[in-house]
């Protein structure tokens, strides 16, 4: 069955057009409701968001739909994505529901979900609650009606738990962070873990007005750490995403340090406390130098599709617990259920204070071969490689490269063709990806 509403990442688009309206996320939650109650007397889910304005709009919608399906609701305000996979286990509620559209402007939002044990739903429960979404909603007996009502100590529960997953021999004492929350989900909760575990912490990207979220800042744009890691004289920079689930870290020279090198250092750290790794997940984008990196640690590296579900898929087929991208998602399953930028960048700050090292002296151990993405905006989302002359070139562009990679994909949530070339020389990549962005826009926008 294919699926018609949920994407790589739940339900996501513009708000006000399908299916990001309060008509249907009405619907949605009474789905939600009826899949995951069952023939419970009594079901329960937590729902979190972020800081969007829209947010307000979806959450009221789903609350009804959920109520009138039977289920009562903890509503837990703006927190991050991996904080709501969290409470999920901790209430034993049959789900999280996160209101969210991650690293995208404001002006989207979306819907994703969590099961009991914290990790995202399986396809086939996504494929019921479709189902479900066909039938007439009949609310459930007047005694039945769900109830919502506010989880207060939600913050307060994760950051702890947040905290708990650096050793309790360490300390951040002595350490100038630099911590850019996006305007996001993490606004209220990120600077209080870094600082409670001793750092000094200067706070940007932390006065949200449910329209800047993402808005020049946070994992996706990090100049304004970067920048505010030199002003500051800091020792790091660290970058999350609007829903609180990716990070990026800046240097105290204010280099960017992404996805792959923070996810080497934490196997790394692993390692060297006599922990087993058995092997690591990445992507396809996932830079060449990590592979051959990981390789010389004695490690399988296995590239699954790109997005942190298929990330997660790998993972548990494998019962291996690290692995993730190079855009932040980092996934430390020895730690936590998903993808976590604050649970991740705690992994990094453990091991920089056990070995006394400064980020920047750590990201050298990998030197990354170059490599150029390039977005090219198109009419629709589908598949470049379709296109015999695109097809042609890419062949070519392999070739002439070597020791090298070409990708073309289309994003699973914007519109939005991404091409990715890597290799071994500075120009050449550059060139090649210039050149085929322009074959794509070309034939596809």
């Amino acid at each position: 069955m294919s699926r018609r509403y949920f994407g790589t990442d739940g339900v996501r688009g513009r708000v006000g057009e399908e299916p990001v309206t309060p008509e249907f996320a009405l619907r949605l939650g009474y789905a939600v409701g009826r899949v995951l109650a069952g023939n419970r007397e009594e079901a329960s889910v937590v729902m979190g968001k972020d800081t969007r304005l829209s947010g307000y709009l979806l959450e009221s919608a789903m609350e009804a739909g959920l109520a009138a399906a039977g289920v009562n609701v903890r509503l837990l305000g703006p927190m991050p994505t991996p904080a709501i996979a969290y409470l999920a286990r901790a209430f034993h509620a049959q789900a999280g529901i996160v209101i969210s559209a991650s690293h995208n402007p404001y002006y989207d939002n979306g819907i994703k979900f969590f099961g009991p044990n914290g990790r995202k739903l399986p396809d086939s429960t996504e494929e019921t609650i479709e189902a479900w979404m066909d039938r007439p909603i009949k609310i459930i007996a007047p005694d039945r009606i769900g109830r919502a009502f506010r989880q207060e100590d939600a913050k307060g529960r994760y950051i702890e738990f947040c905290k708990a997953s650096f050793p309790n021999y360490l300390s951040l004492h002595g350490l100038r962070i630099v911590v850019d929350c996006a305007h996001g989900a993490t606004y209220q909760v990120a600077p209080s873990v870094f600082s409670e575990l001793g750092a000094e912490v200067f706070r940007i990207g932390v006065t949200p007005d449910g329209l800047n979220i993402n808005q020049g800042c946070g994992a996706t744009d990090t100049h304004a750490l970067a920048m505010a890691v030199r002003t500051h004289r800091a020792d790091i920079g660290i970058a999350l995403d609007g829903d609180g689930d990716r990070v990026i870290m800046i240097d105290d020279e204010g280099e960017v340090v992404d996805g792959d090198e923070l996810i080497v250092m934490i196997v790394r750290e692993r390692l060297e406390q006599g922990i087993n790794v058995q092997g690591v997940v990445g992507t396809l984008m996932s830079n060449l130098a990590m592979e051959l990196a990981l390789q010389d640690l004695g490690l399988e590296f296995v590239r699954a599709r790109v997005g942190d579900r298929y990330v997660m898929a790998e993972l548990e087929q494998r019962q291996w617990m690290l692995g993730g991208e190079a855009s932040g998602h980092i996934l430390c399953l020895d730690k936590t259920s998903t993808g976590d930028g604050i649970v991740a960048a705690l992994q990094v700050l453990a091991r920089l204070v056990r070995t006394q090292k400064t980020l920047k002296e750590e990201r050298q151990r990998l030197h990354k071969f170059p490599q150029i993405m390039i977005n090219v905006q198109v009419k629709e989302r589908r598949d470049p490689m379709q296109d015999a002359m695109i097809q042609a070139e890419v062949l070519r562009l392999q070739a002439a490269l070597g020791r090298g990679r070409v990708l073309l994909r289309a994003s699973g949530t914007e519109p939005l063709i991404r091409v990715m070339v890597e290799g071994e020389h500075d120009i050449q990549v550059q060139d090649a990806a210039e050149q085929l962005a322009e074959l794509v826009r070309q034939r596809m926008a």
